[in-house]
């Protein structure tokens, strides 16, 4: 039987899902590790956006406390912190590089990173960048885990220093992401807060497409998006879609479209929660192009990569009922094989129990990077 762990996560937010992919990420993870026996406390810094856009203020699968300031949160949670098996930092936590450095000073067992936007991460690290990481603070960390695979594990260890990268990509809660069963609304459907540089692609593979099918639906789900975009009168606009809405907005979708952020497109091997989502709804998926998306979901089985506004055209023209459900099948096997919260959850407490305890605390190698 495997250790039960008692881990302590410093992230974003748990609570609301509200203009960010953190919230569902951790929480098919947690969900995953509770699933196993695991013990979790989420702290989360309590800040006005997320406290007034809350959509899971108190889970059932973790204790999620909130704090004000690092000060508070040390002098409250110090004790627990150090008796934990392991303490992982998200990503874009607020004042994260401050946070790292004052956990450094105490006597953790295992002190971990959990990038959610590796690929961004990095981009801003070579610009100077440091809102939430600081270069020096990645070769203090046990484990980097990080949200993208593939090369860019080796660019964390062999650029960036990192003692050891894993990859921990999100994953889907099979359990609350199912097919609805319902009516189809929407031939394409897209769920992702506005981007700017997402935005081409939503233009060419759903805004285009529908401007020259106007006798087919669309709709666009996800908040801050311009009053200034020219929204053809066939898209219907969904300004925010909690998760627990989700499963129905897939279930109503003849296909759904996957959209990635350029840092993560040029990064490879960066799958969304998204992909997991739609394809554990058993909703036939049309997606851009990004190196590692055919090895995870094989193009014309399990996806359809889309590459032109014609390739979608084609698609929602050609791809008949039996063909759909074949790739929706497909792509649903896969995930619900390898990629689910649970999945997830018990490669991350293997790679937990894979590292050695600390003996001392993390300063004097804070201090070395340093210098």
């Amino acid at each position: 039987m495997t250790k039960q762990l008692d881990i302590v996560i410093l992230g974003l937010t748990l609570s609301s899902s509200w203009g960010n992919g953190h919230a569902t990420t951790f929480r098919a993870l947690l969900r995953g590790l509770k699933q196993d026996g695991h013990r979790v406390l989420f702290l989360e810094r309590d800040v006005p956006w997320y406290a007034n856009n809350r959509d899971l203020p108190d889970p059932d699968f973790c204790q999620l406390d909130y704090y004000s300031d690092i000060d508070g949160m040390l002098a409250d949670y110090r004790a627990r912190l150090e008796q934990a098996d392991a303490l992982i930092v998200g990503s874009y936590v607020p004042d994260g590089v401050a946070l790292i450095d004052r956990l450094a000073d105490l006597d953790l067992k295992r002190l971990c990173f959990y990038d959610i936007d590796t690929p961004v991460t990095l981009a801003k690290l070579d610009r100077g960048d440091e809102e939430y990481l600081a270069r020096r603070q990645i070769p203090v960390f046990d484990a980097y885990f990080s949200f993208s695979g593939g090369e860019v594990l080796t660019r964390l260890e062999q650029q960036y220093g990192a003692q050891k990268a894993c990859a921990l990509y999100c994953s889907v809660d099979a359990d609350r992401y199912q097919n609805t069963g319902e009516a189809f609304r929407w031939d394409l459907g897209y769920l992702g807060t506005y981007s700017p540089d997402r935005q081409p692609t939503l233009e060419r593979l759903l805004i285009e497409p529908a401007r020259r099918l106007p006798h087919l639906r669309f709709v666009v789900a996800g908040p801050q998006y311009p009053v200034d975009i020219a929204w053809p009168q066939n898209v219907e606009r969904i300004e925010h879609l909690p998760p627990a809405g989700h499963p129905s907005f897939y279930s109503a979708q003849r296909f759904t479209l996957n959209v990635t952020r350029a840092d993560m497109i040029a990064a490879g091997w960066s799958p969304s929660v998204r992909l997991f989502e739609a394809a554990a709804c058993g909703t036939p998926i049309i997606s851009d192009e990004w190196r590692g998306l055919g090895e995870l979901l094989p193009d014309g089985e399990a996806v359809t990569i889309a590459r032109t506004t014609d390739d979608v055209i084609d698609a929602l023209a050609k791809r008949t009922d039996d063909k759909r459900q074949a790739m929706a099948d497909r792509a649903k096997a896969i995930v619900l094989d390898g990629h689910t919260g649970l999945a997830r959850a018990r490669g991350l407490a293997a790679d937990l129990l894979g590292l050695p305890e600390r003996l001392s605390n993390l300063q004097p190698m804070l201090q070395q990077a340093s210098a």
